[in-house]
Formats: structure tokens, sequence, C-alpha cells
């Protein structure tokens, strides 16, 4: 399978690329109600042997004294953390003290304030007025707060920042993590009392991805002026209820005692108490707090996108508008990263929509977002082809909350966990009986009516027929024919196995309702 995947990697590549270009809205219109003709044969990719939750159930002591160990080592208070398996909490638990002064042990059901991770919250809010016709992502910003039309841009030629520029945070804005996490309680008064007394670019709009915590209160700001609802408000209406969500929360104030972490920064060897912010107009950036039993719920909607397939929607938003969230704007290579098993593999990442997307040499993706405030640090990383998702909360400030590489190692190298396959179309399985009989029957088995009418033009019959046969005479006798394995709906790779060597082959079909072979690639390949 890794050669394969080597095989192709170009073809993959540029047809990911020519995918990355979005729609031009010409005016807002819902798209909750669009029907369209579909498919009712397609066979979305599955499992075939699942046995992922009882595998992940297997590792709970093992994670546990990981978990412990690293909180040690990292003098972390404590700690929460959970692993979903499409749309269940299959594994979560707790290690060390939510309150160290009261001695209060940290629980699943602890609430921790998650920085960050609350910027999806806000993306998904976005998406879902748009869905409902009541924005655009193409809108510009100046629509809904007007001092933005008086900014001033770095050059002339700058494009106009719109809402599409906030969410994938390339409106030019400079990285404010220091300053922006001191800001999470002021009013909205203040946000635009700084927007209209002006605002620094360090970059033109559209040019570079910068991470901004002040476009996403720009954001949350929007949300209320075209729900009509504060913010917050709309979020738990929304988004938190709908989802089962009850103990989320947006004020420190109102998390029923005895439930909400504390957050310590460690200083002169001895934990220190941050003070607790409270909620304003940049909540829409960091604000949320909320549980692991809570959050494990929203993890497993975002999985619920993949694969696309047939069937009825549910929750929020629908399942093309989260993936659409999760598509990555403005990829950065890192030649030097490297994988769970500490090996050499660039990785190619990029902003989505509140989400960061990574993909790998290794052919890994995952989507993952962390937080990080005062007192607090949070991330969540799920895998879609996988169908899991992994989460950890803690109350020490600017912290990773976990030993990331090391839980991957468990689950993608001790329990070999596998990602979905895709079924043969039956289009594709008929097409793949027919490129059989061409090598197989020999002149005789290139039947003029399985192939497209450029097939011919591009190289002749006879050159093919010559082709074939010379792969032939170099592998003996064919002794078995391996299954198909599909790239996708109309193309995938087989081999013919010989008695001294394999012939790999690869077809694609043309876009034709009655779909035809349009190329046919194979080489002779040792065993």
């Amino acid at each position: 399978m890794k050669n394969k995947r080597t095989l192709y990697f170009g073809i993959s590549t540029l047809l990911i690329l020519a995918s990355c270009g979005a729609p031009n809205q010409e005016e807002k219109q819902s798209s909750e109600n669009v029907q369209h003709s579909f498919s009712e044969d397609y066979k979305a990719p599955a499992f075939t042997d699942d046995q992922r939750a009882e595998k992940i159930k297997s590792i709970k002591d093992e994670l546990k004294l990981m978990m412990e160990e690293y909180a040690e080592e990292n003098h972390i208070p404590g700690i929460a953390y959970g692993i979903v398996v499409d749309e269940d909490l299959i594994l979560s638990n707790a290690v060390g003290l939510m309150d160290i002064e009261n001695q209060l042990p940290a629980k699943t059901s602890t609430d921790f304030r998650i920085a960050s991770m609350t910027k999806s919250f806000t993306a998904m809010a976005i998406m879902k007025l748009r869905d409902e016709g009541k924005l655009s992502l193409n809108d510009p910003v100046a629509d809904y707060i007007p001092d933005m039309a008086n900014v001033t841009y770095l050059t002339q030629d700058a494009s106009t920042i719109d809402i599409e520029n906030l969410l994938t945070m390339t409106a030019g804005f400079p990285e404010d993590n220091p300053w922006g996490d001191r800001q999470l309680e002021e009013s909205n008064q203040m946000l635009l009392d700084m927007i209209k007394e002006g605002i620094l670019f360090s970059n033109a709009p559209s040019m570079e991805f910068e991470y901004s915590n002040t476009g996403y209160a720009m954001l949350g700001y929007i949300v209320s002026q075209v729900s009509g609802k504060p913010y917050q408000e709309y979020i738990k209406e929304e988004i938190l209820l709908p989802l089962n969500m009850k103990n989320t929360y947006w004020e420190v104030d109102n998390v029923p005692s005895g439930q909400l972490a504390i957050g310590y920064r460690w200083e002169d060897e001895t934990w220190k108490l941050e003070p607790m912010l409270h909620d304003g107009s940049f909540g829409s950036m960091g604000g949320l707090i909320t549980t692991i039993e809570d959050f494990s719920k929203y993890v497993s909607f975002h999985l619920s996108a993949w694969p696309p397939r047939n069937g009825d929607e549910k929750g929020p938003i629908k399942r093309s508008s989260l993936r659409e969230m999760q598509t990555p704007q403005f990829p950065r290579l890192n030649p030097n990263a490297r994988n769970y098993k500490d090996e050499p593999s660039p990785v190619v990442s990029g902003y989505g929509f509140g989400l960061g997307i990574y993909t790998n040499g290794d052919d890994m993706k995952w989507i993952s977002h962390g937080g990080a405030l005062p007192g607090f640090g949070s991330n969540y990383v799920f895998y879609p082809e996988y169908g899991v998702g992994i989460m950890a909360f803690c109350n020490l400030t600017y912290t990773t909350p976990w030993p990331l590489q090391k839980i991957q190692q468990l689950l993608f190298e001790k329990l070999d966990l596998q990602k979905r396959e895709l079924p043969v179309s039956s289009i594709l399985k008929a097409r793949k009986m027919e490129v059989q009989e061409s090598f197989l029957l020999g002149e005789n088995g290139l039947k003029e009516d399985i192939f497209s009418e450029n097939f011919f033009l591009d190289k002749s019959r006879e050159h093919r027929v010559k082709e074939i046969k010379d792969a032939l005479d170099a592998v003996g006798e064919i002794k078995s024919i391996s299954d198909l394995s599909p790239q996708n709906q109309l193309r995938g790779t087989f081999r013919l196995h010989g008695e001294e060597k394999d012939i790999i082959i690869y077809f694609t079909l043309s876009p034709e309702i009655d779909a035809r072979i349009q190329q046919l690639l194979f080489a002779v390949v040792d065993k």
C-alpha cells in the first residue's frame, strides 16, 4: 500500500490543489434546503474489521500512567482527557487536582477554560448564519463593523478585508497572543473603540496567515449583529444545547461550586494562583469553559462530517459545512517535521475556519487546535479517516496538556488502528474485469467499446497490443489476480501475479455517464 501511495502521490496532490478554490457567492442565499440529485448506489468508505473501541479501551491503564508521569514532569496540577470513537466517548479519565488549596481531584466532569479551542465554535456560528443566507463569507467586514471601512491599509492596492479573511486569519492583523489573552473580559465598546482609533497591519490582506485573536473577536461581534442576540447566547442556543453540552459555560461565576478547575502557574518552584478572567467581547476567541464529557460531543460532531455520504443531517450545521471548516487555506510546508515514530515526515499544514489541518508524508491527516490562557492549557486532535478524536485539558498556564507523540504511538503503532476503506464502485468493478481481459486475451482483448474516444488516438492499438505482450512475456504465466484497490469512484489499481514477476495496472475512467477507460498505465515489478 505504501508503494501505491508513493506512485500516485503526484496525481493526488494535483487533484487536491485543483479542489481548493471556493465558489464565489454572488448573493446571500440559504443553502439549508437546497436539493440536488445524488447516486443511490454510492458506497461510502467503511471500516472492514472495526475493533477500534475495544482496542482503545485496552490501553486505559497505560494511558493513565503516561498522563500521571507527564503531569509530574511538567508540574501540572491536574489533567482531564478523553478519546472518542465516532459518536461515543469510549475512554476518559483525569489525574491530579483541579483545586490545590482544597485538594479536589480533577474529573472528566470538571470544567476547564479551553481558551482558543473556542474559535471553531465562533467559526461554526458564522457557517450556520451563512447557510441560512444571513451573510456571505465574501461580505466586507465593514458591512457589520462600519469603522473597518476607515482603517489604514499597508498598501494602496490592498484587498478589502472580508469575513473569510477573519476566519482564516489572513486579514493582515499581527499575531497578538500575549496581548489578546488579557483582553478576554473587555467590552464590545472597547473593541469598537479600538477599531475606530485604528489598527496596525503586519501584512497586506489575503497574503499571509498570521494568528489573530482580534479577528475572532470581530467575528463574535458579527455573530451578535447578524443574529440579533448576544454572541454567547447564540452559541449556547444554536450549538451547545443542540449538541447536549449542558455543562459548558462562558462566565466563571456561572459554573456550579466545586466544578471549576482553578488555574495556576509554576513559578519559584511552587504553584501560584492565576486570576480567573471574566467573560467579555474577546470571549469569541477564547472564553469557553467546558468538560471532557461535554467537549467530546463537539469532537464527535466534527467527526460525523466524514466520510461524505448519503443520509439525514444531524446537528447545528451540515456535514458539508463542517468539511468546509476543516479545509486548509494558505498551506505551508514544514520540511523538517517528524512523525510519532520520530522519523522524518514533512507536514503540509493550513488554517481552516477555527481549525488547523495537517497532512504528513506518511499520508496521515489530522485536524486540531490548542488553547492557552493564564492558568490553562488545552488541545484536541481528531483523525477523520480513522473516526477517532482525542482531547485533554489542564490547569497550568500556557501548557501543552499531554505527550501527544506518545499517545499517537499507542493508537497507530501499538494498536495499529486502520483507516476506512473505500468500496469499489459498480462501474469500476465492471471495467476492472474488462481490463483483465485486455491482458489475458491478448490482441482480442482490446475491445473498442470499453475505451473512450481518446484512447487509441493517444496511442495506436498496435503499440498497445505490443506493450501488453511484452509485459506478459516478462512476468511469465499469470497465476492470480489481486482485488482492485480503488482511489475513488473512477480510478484504481490491481496486480496480475505472474510466475516470475507482477504487472501493476492503473486505470482511470472518463466522466461520461457510461464511463469508459480513458487511461491505462502498467509496469512490470518485482513480487
